[in-house]
């Protein structure tokens, strides 16, 4: 991932570059983030479990903010609004050119994967509730669909991150075997996809400071 290592290195200085004109806050959110990209990409070769769990953090790093009383909970709402946020301040379509055109492939295999379709668990888990989640999958790859045809980024990045967070929440709450042979692919894909989008994300967010990013849920204090 020699490209990411010199991404990781035109971030850190424009990082520098911009340090007193830009917000605290987005110094922190994107500073934070760039060292956890640096991170992950010393291990996708070797470690793509690794990679894609710390690439996840570097995307934290970058979006999180304060959801109430469970700092850690999924809000699908704050998700949309931030690739909006980030699709609107990215006025050269970097980021589209991600989706549609270098990963065009990989989002086509993550979003026709059950194993990262959150209904599929949820019925193999017990819950009558899903008992149709085959429908519920091929409604969702029809939604997916109408955003392709419609080049609808922001919309198509929502739906494809409530894939990867299934794959997160596997890999972070043990519900996976470290290194194992099974469902293996999407797991280097989703860290190679991540590292591909962050520093373009990050990049995004720098060049943006009117932006408002959010202020980081855990600040530094002193």
């Amino acid at each position: 991932m020699a490209d990411v290592s010199n991404e990781f290195d035109y971030l850190r200085d424009k990082h520098r570059q911009l340090r007193e004109q830009n917000s605290p806050e987005l110094n922190l959110r994107t500073h934070r983030s760039i060292s956890w990209i640096a991170r992950a990409a010393a291990l996708i070769d070797d470690d793509p479990d690794a990679a894609f769990i710390f690439s996840w953090i570097a995307f934290n790093a970058a979006y999180a903010k304060d959801m109430g009383d469970d700092p850690g909970s999924f809000a699908r709402a704050d998700f949309q609004n931030f690739f909006d946020a980030l699709v609107r301040c990215d006025p050269r379509g970097r980021i589209a050119h991600e989706i549609w055109h270098h990963f065009e492939g990989v989002v086509a295999e993550l979003l026709d994967n059950e194993y990262i379709f959150s209904p599929f668990w949820k019925f193999h888990n017990g819950d009558a509730e899903y008992d149709n989640w085959e429908l519920r999958f091929e409604n969702a790859k029809k939604a997916a669909q109408y955003a392709i045809e419609g080049q609808e980024t922001a919309k198509l990045l929502s739906i494809l991150f409530d894939r990867l967070y299934v794959l997160r929440n596997q890999l972070v709450h043990g519900g996976a075997t470290w290194n194992s042979k099974v469902n293996r692919k999407q797991v280097r894909d989703g860290a190679e996809l991540l590292l591909s989008l962050l520093p373009v994300v990050v990049d995004t967010m720098m060049s943006n400071p009117d932006e408002d990013w959010g202020a980081p849920y855990y600040p530094v204090v002193d």
